[in-house]
């Protein structure tokens, strides 16, 4: 039995994904820029794609998304695409669970002599828009809250944070890699001016995103060269990629108001499942949270079980989770993100996440707690045997 439980890492490509990147592969493999059909038809390709990631946001224009590479490419470019208009160093807010490409393009920032405010978390690893509002300098010029955390699914209170920006005339950027596609989104209700999202988090292909730049917001040119991307983003398109990450918006639109209920109650289903673990510190917000997305910390009593170690074993038994934690050079680091919420060293060097989507049913559910529960017993009584003979 396998059983794929890592779509927030990647999701498989939706099947009318991949009959669009065959057929734009065959058929509609042009050079965009091209003034001849052939360009013609891989441009087409890419406009349609356009149109269809600004309706899955309700964009007011299509002109308003700018394809990237991917999420990390993203958020890259809405951090540096506001710092480089600024010849002097200003300062920027993010919270301490961000994605590593916010952290640390911020680190890089701070090199150049920015000043970087962290704001910090509950142990649900929510932002308290008090804190950001405390936080605001008179050089303060740009916000970037992470929407869905993908490490422990809390979602922040997104509205309020923007609001609180909008007020005081900074830019609000947030990395909603994890959200589009699951939540609905209208950028023209939330106060975003900037707004990050991935292909391959939504049944596209690896290699095409986007980034959402609101409608007369400056932004300096990421790339520069062709002219491509409206002058931002310059080098010929992934048009495949691109293709299909239109599909797959598109799709996501469609099935949304099935597939998030859905989704939503069977990660309560898995949080019951194991709620009677004692090994297993459930973490993020229960309430406010991602829809496929359910992750906990290991408490083993005696020899400290990593995350990466359960990782290993359920994949021994056919199910994919992912940790936490990760693995630098052969030695176990903890999850800053487990720290920044008030967790304990060991407790962050044992995250959990098990993240379903649209091929996840209830039989995987129940049977990957019945395994999870196993592997945990079976490591705690083994962790115990060899200290009781060391």
């Amino acid at each position: 039995m396998q059983i794929y439980l890592d779509h927030s890492a990647t999701t498989p490509p939706h099947p009318d994904v991949i009959a669009k990147v065959q057929t734009v592969l065959t058929q509609q493999w042009g050079n965009p820029s091209s003034l001849h059909l052939w360009g013609e038809r891989s441009a087409t390709e890419i406009e349609m794609a356009r149109l269809e990631t600004a309706q899955l946001i309700n964009a007011p224009s299509p002109d308003s998304i700018i394809f990237t590479s991917g999420g990390t490419e993203a958020d890259n470019f809405a951090l540096l695409g506001i710092a480089n208009q600024y010849n002097s160093p200003k300062h920027l807010i993010i919270s301490s669970v961000e994605h590593s490409a916010i952290e640390k393009t911020a680190q890089r920032l701070e090199k150049w002599g920015w000043q970087v405010t962290r704001l910090p978390v509950n142990q649900q690893g929510k932002v308290n828009p008090t804190d950001l509002e405390q936080a605001i300098q008179s050089n303060t010029v740009l916000v970037s809250i992470i929407y869905g955390q993908s490490e422990v699914g809390t979602l922040q209170p997104i509205r309020e944070l923007g609001k609180i920006a909008q007020a005081k005339g900074v830019v609000f950027h947030t990395d909603a890699v994890q959200v589009a596609g699951r939540i609905p989104i209208d950028v023209q209700q939330l106060p975003v001016d900037l707004l990050s999202l991935s292909g391959h988090k939504m049944y596209g292909v690896q290699g095409a995103g986007a980034l959402y730049v609101r409608a007369g917001l400056a932004i300096e040119p990421w790339l520069t060269g062709g002219g491509q991307e409206q002058e931002l983003r310059s080098g010929t398109q992934a048009v495949a990629a691109i293709a299909g990450l239109g599909v797959a918006a598109k799709q996501a639109r469609s099935e949304m108001p099935e597939e998030t209920p859905r989704l939503q109650a069977l990660r309560e289903k898995l949080f019951e499942l194991l709620a009677d673990d004692p090994y297993l510190i459930p973490t993020g917000d229960r309430a406010d949270r991602l829809p496929h997305h359910v992750s906990f910390a290991v408490n083993s009593p005696e020899e400290p079980i990593s995350g990466k170690t359960l990782v290993r074993q359920l994949n021994l038994a056919g199910i994919a989770v992912s940790a936490g934690s990760a693995c630098h050079s052969g030695k176990l680091t903890p999850s800053p993100i487990l720290l920044a919420m008030g967790y304990s060293h060991q407790n962050a060097l044992a995250g959990l996440r098990l993240t379903l989507g649209r091929s996840t049913t209830a039989d995987d559910i129940e049977w990957t707690a019945m395994v999870l529960k196993q592997v945990l017993q079976r490591l705690v009584k083994e962790s115990s045997l060899a200290l009781a003979t060391s």
